[in-house]
């Protein structure tokens, strides 16, 4: 088991990480009858892209043996309605000042954008992936 989640009502879940013991909640958009006080879980869908493509970027960086400390990552969702769904993800990837080939930016940018997350979405839902060297 990954994760176990529970419904406390007023539109909020207690996610908890089975390995780790990390715990978050998410609550339903402002948008969508909810408080908004916490991450929904379409927030996370977004969230998990970007940090996804971060994280699969670090990897291949210390296979290459180069640094990407400090990269930030800034996520924008989008929503459609009818249905309501995520119509497009917009992720910033501001990379850290470092002496990267035009090879290394052509690795770490095919890197971000085949991650597992990304590839798993559906061919529909549109990314819009910017780098900032």
């Amino acid at each position: 088991m990954t994760a176990q989640i529970v419904y406390e009502g007023q539109l909020r879940t207690h996610c908890t990480h089975i390995q780790s013991g990390t715990e978050i909640l998410t609550d339903a958009p402002s948008d969508n009858h909810g408080k908004g006080e916490a991450f929904s879980p379409t927030d996370l869908v977004a969230t998990a892209l970007a940090s996804c493509m971060v994280t699969t970027m670090g990897i291949k960086a210390m296979q290459m043996r180069i640094s990407i400390d400090g990269t930030r990552a800034e996520v924008k969702k989008i929503m459609a309605s009818d249905p309501r769904r995520i119509a497009e993800i917009n992720v910033d990837i501001y990379m850290p000042v470092g002496d990267y080939s035009d090879k290394d930016k052509k690795i770490m940018e095919n890197t971000a954008l085949t991650c597992p997350v990304a590839i798993s979405l559906h061919p529909d839902l549109v990314k819009v992936v910017s780098f900032f060297w």
